[in-house]
């Protein structure tokens, strides 16, 4: 019963946002790990002119590399990563994506919990828009423990008007993000 709360809670946000459900595929992991995995690749894949993405941890090769190859189809992604989960992270992704052209990498450092100096929030989303069509979101992180060990979700949504809005929370993190 424990593993349903994730499945409600997101279904209700979902519904809150009006995504439609007929457009809206979502995996539980570790059970359709691969499935997920294939399904996200897939869509990266497919994407034709833009992927944004915002990210807390990142160490997931497979990913990274379709990311690469969708920048030299001329793709254009962008990534918000987390400052603190990937800076000094050797395994993060991060350096290997900041080499590529048409891949724009950035940090975000979340706000002060109080006051200057004291310990900070995080950016702590999981999202990609592709193609201001599509969202790939949920509780996986893109790593290997997401993807092989813990128990997550991750789904898929097809819903213009939602990747639009989100599409604005993503310019307003670029906006505050610094580049790698």
């Amino acid at each position: 019963m424990r593993h349903i709360w994730p499945l409600l809670a997101l279904f209700s946000l979902l519904t809150f946002l009006h995504a439609d459900p007929t457009h809206l595929r979502c995996y539980t992991l570790p059970y359709e790990s691969k499935e997920a995995l294939r399904a996200m690749v897939k869509t990266i894949d497919g994407a034709r002119y833009r992927i944004d993405a915002a990210i807390y941890s990142f160490t997931h090769k497979t990913i990274a590399k379709r990311l690469v190859n969708a920048a030299k189809r001329g793709v254009k992604v962008r990534i918000v990563f987390d400052r603190s989960s990937n800076l000094k992270n050797q395994k993060s992704q991060l350096g290997y994506l900041a080499k590529y052209r048409n891949i724009q990498t950035l940090l975000l450092e979340g706000r002060p919990y109080r006051k200057k100096g004291s310990e900070r929030a995080l950016m702590h989303m999981k999202v990609m828009i592709v193609d201001n069509r599509r969202i790939v979101t949920g509780s996986a992180n893109w790593t290997y423990s997401a993807f092989g060990k813990n128990y997550e979700i991750l789904c898929l949504i097809d819903d213009y008007a939602l990747a639009k809005r989100l599409e604005r929370s993503f310019e307003r993190m670029v906006r505050e993000a610094k580049p790698y």
